[in-house]
């Protein structure tokens, strides 16, 4: 069951043109529209992306479908869409939901953390593993994280988010690259030496069986795909044809100009 949208924050940075809103489940979350400008597709694959990162155990952001009833549209003013030129409203109805990392009336959010922060948190090794999903979806944006801490903590926790541009954003095919979907900075990789670095995520991922792959696609509303199962269909079962890649992909990227892991051992 969708929850339902009962107040509008603000507006988000980002293509999309994301809102954050307060749900009916006493959560927040930034909400993608169907009219976004990017394209529909990139609401389908922000769940599917993210029920495959569940499913392997990545701390990606939750999602939710979120229904946005035409009165609270009608009633917000700030729930626009800025498209070539014009402010139009944003489409009531089902829209996708990517949980806000803390609450934010009490926690920190930020976008970029400094290199000399990045020891501070505690889940980095996690990257390692958000590598690995988004190789194997081919992520062709670069990968976006939120570093977040509570009000009293010192260390910040990674959560992933924005996986809009997995499957190549609209147009669900897989046109693989080297420096495609991985972090700008490459100290958050500096803990890799070897295949060990990637556990458990990696081994997860190459085993994860077909029937929870389409589990988690049919999980997928068919709004944000445009009713249309026979893409939906084809781009589940080139993902299952790639699960036995994604090393090989990871490997790409290990011997690219960026040179993202100088500690990597071969016997690792």
């Amino acid at each position: 069951m969708p929850v339902s949208a009962v107040q509008h924050v603000r507006r988000m940075r980002g293509g999309a043109q994301g809102h954050l809103m307060r749900c009916s489940d006493g959560q927040f979350y930034v909400v993608k529209f169907r009219n976004n400008p990017q394209h529909l597709r990139v609401l389908a694959n922000e769940m599917l992306a993210t029920r495959l990162g569940e499913r392997v155990g990545l701390p990606v952001a939750g999602a939710e479908v979120v229904d946005v009833s035409q009165w609270l549209v009608e009633k917000t003013p700030d729930l626009r869409i800025q498209l070539a030129g014009q402010s139009i409203p944003c489409s009531p109805g089902l829209q996708f939901g990517s949980r806000y990392a803390v609450d934010p009336r009490s926690g920190m959010v930020f976008d970029y953390l400094p290199a000399t922060l990045l020891p501070k948190v505690r889940n980095l090794h996690a990257f390692a593993g958000m590598l690995a999903l988004d190789k194997w979806t081919n992520n062709t944006n670069g990968r976006q994280a939120a570093f977040w801490r509570g009000p009293k903590e010192r260390k910040y926790t990674a959560t992933f988010i924005d996986q809009g541009y997995c499957f190549n954003a609209g147009e669900w095919n897989f046109a693989d690259a080297p420096l495609r979907g991985v972090f700008v900075n490459n100290d958050v990789y500096t803990g890799v030496r070897g295949w060990a670095s990637f556990e458990p995520w990696l081994t997860r991922l190459e085993r994860l069986s077909a029937d929870l792959i389409w589990e988690a696609a049919n999980e997928v509303p068919p709004e944000f795909y445009d009713q249309d199962q026979g893409a939906m269909e084809k781009l589940v079962e080139q993902l299952l044809r790639r699960q036995s890649r994604v090393r090989e992909l990871i490997l790409q990227f290990r011997y690219s100009v960026r040179n993202p892991f100088p500690e990597w051992r071969d016997e690792a």
